[in-house]
């Protein structure tokens, strides 16, 4: 096969789980793509590391106090620094990047991901909320601006990998999930849940933020709501389905009654390497399944009850307009607190309802109605953790 030019890459928010395992994929494959930008929030160390190790033009570190440590660093290599989101925004401009990998975490991931789109490159996109918050107004962009939308989040990916050469009407998604580690809990050990059992996911290691988010099932709830962005369908035609061993990673239903699956080991590094190298499929080395040593493949319906942050999602999505906007903001506020004992785990939904039905609704929102939305919300959720 004829070697393919490389591809050059951004990565916004390089440090967090999702940036730091696409770097194993393209030091896997160093042949095939460049990194050009290289973007975090804090962690000034490992930016400062990666950035010795992938060479990239330019660096952004948004933090602005931690900009000296970081030129300093990064002087001697002729790397460019920069500090700020207004920097992330102007540098993907650079007709040198091919495809930016959106793994910011939270709604600050909105902007450049706009930027990028505007720019007309292709978007590797593992940034949930940006579709979560502002979906009816980012896909018609990507659309206006020829920016291709290649999902990276293990669920959406195999969506879009069972629909590769597809021409039949979908009739369902079947959106799997883990269950989380607190699948089997019982609502008094949810109510007294403690930080570090929700962060001991059973399959997954990922951020945080979510960590949290796949232990109260919002992780699902969110990916719903992208789901339905990303394909076109509406909300009653996606299915969760809770998978425990995550073989599984989603299935499509076909209008003949056919479902199609995508099955992997759990490893969040195939599907960003799949956004990556589309429509190819390059090697990869990790863990391949043994049939022989499955014992089973098992799935549940979601507790609602237990897990209302699910329902509050397909709520949200139902009733349209800046009302997915609202979950994500007071959802961004209510897992912080939680991270930090401010809160009890089964408050979380608590403020997320709350806030949904305090904060002004806009039925059309445009994008700063958008941005304002995502202020509100938060403040409202702050102010029901504070107790005013």
């Amino acid at each position: 096969m004829e070697q393919q030019p490389k591809r050059h890459i951004a990565i916004l928010g390089s440090t967090g789980s999702i940036g730091t395992q696409a770097l194993d994929v393209i030091g896997q494959h160093e042949d095939r793509f460049q990194v050009e930008l290289l973007t975090a929030n804090n962690n000034s160390q490992l930016l400062i590391e990666q950035a010795r190790r992938f060479n990239p033009s330019s660096v952004v570190i948004c933090n602005p106090d931690l900009y000296d440590e970081v030129a300093a660093a990064l002087d001697p290599l002729y790397i460019k620094v920069f500090t700020g989101i207004d920097s992330i925004c102007e540098l993907l401009k650079d007709p040198q990047i091919d495809i930016v990998l959106t793994a910011m975490v939270g709604f600050s991931g909105l902007k450049p991901t706009i930027a990028a789109i505007e720019a007309g490159k292709a978007i590797a996109l593992a940034n949930k909320e940006t579709l979560v918050a502002a979906g009816s107004l980012v896909m018609p962009l990507a659309r206006q601006f020829g920016a291709p939308i290649l999902p990276v989040d293990s669920e959406h990916s195999a969506i879009f990998q069972c629909l590769q050469g597809e021409h039949a009407r979908l009739e369902k998604i079947l959106l799997t999930g883990s269950g989380g580690p607190f699948r089997t809990s019982t609502r008094e050990e949810l109510a007294t849940a403690t930080r570090e059992q929700a962060l001991n996911h059973p399959r997954w290691k990922m951020g945080a933020k979510v960590t949290i988010d796949s232990a109260s099932l919002m992780n699902k709830g969110l990916e719903l709501i992208e789901a339905r962005w990303l394909f076109n369908v509406e909300p009653q035609d996606i299915e969760v389905v809770i998978h425990p061993q995550s073989i599984i990673h989603s299935m499509v239903q076909f209008s003949d009654g056919c479902v199609m699956a995508q099955l992997s080991q759990p490893d969040m590094r195939l599907p960003i390497q799949y956004a990556l190298s589309y429509p190819e499929r390059i090697d990869l080395n990790t863990k391949r399944i043994d049939f022989s040593e499955l014992a089973q493949l098992t799935f549940e319906k979601p507790d609602l009850e237990r897990f209302p942050c699910l329902g509050l999602a397909y709520g949200a999505l139902e009733k349209g307009g800046n009302a997915t906007c609202i979950m994500n903001g007071a959802n961004e506020v209510a897992v912080a607190a939680f991270l930090e004992g401010r809160i009890h785990f089964t408050r979380i939904p608590e403020i997320i309802a709350t806030t949904m039905a305090r904060c002004t609704f806009v039925a059309q929102p445009d994008l700063d109605a958008i941005y304002s939305t995502d202020f509100e919300a938060k403040r409202i959720a702050s102010d029901l953790i504070n107790g005013l």
